[in-house]
């Protein structure tokens, strides 16, 4: 399958996250959370995850699918805070930078061909 080249904003607001499109801001896919109160999203470069009122998810970036869900019981319900062995840093940065371009590049050089 391949993947969706588009770039995602994810939004943490009320008892979703939403995923929308980088250039046109439309909704791209909402999922809903048990939430209480602030949704906190964060991306950590492969992985997505939200946490609200004690309780963290997993979601898949490109569908808002569930993946896991942690009610964290007996550690109480309130704000929680997400990290992960896994940083993206400043090369994977570039990494993405670079194949966005390169998309960029190719669909303007195909577009140029065709007219």
């Amino acid at each position: 399958m391949p993947r969706d080249p588009r770039i995602l904003v994810f939004v943490g607001i009320k008892n979703a996250v939403v995923a929308l499109d980088e250039k046109t801001g439309f909704e791209v896919w909402r999922t809903e959370v048990r939430a209480a109160g602030f949704v906190y999203v964060v991306w950590d470069g492969a992985a997505l995850y939200a946490a609200s009122g004690g309780e963290v998810w997993r979601l898949n970036p490109q569908t808002g699918e569930l993946i896991w869900h942690n009610e964290l019981k007996g550690l109480g319900r309130g704000l929680l805070s997400i990290a992960s062995t896994r940083a993206p840093g400043p090369q994977a940065n570039l990494q993405a930078v670079a194949a966005y371009q390169a998309a960029e590049a190719a669909a303007a050089a195909s577009a140029a061909a065709a007219g």
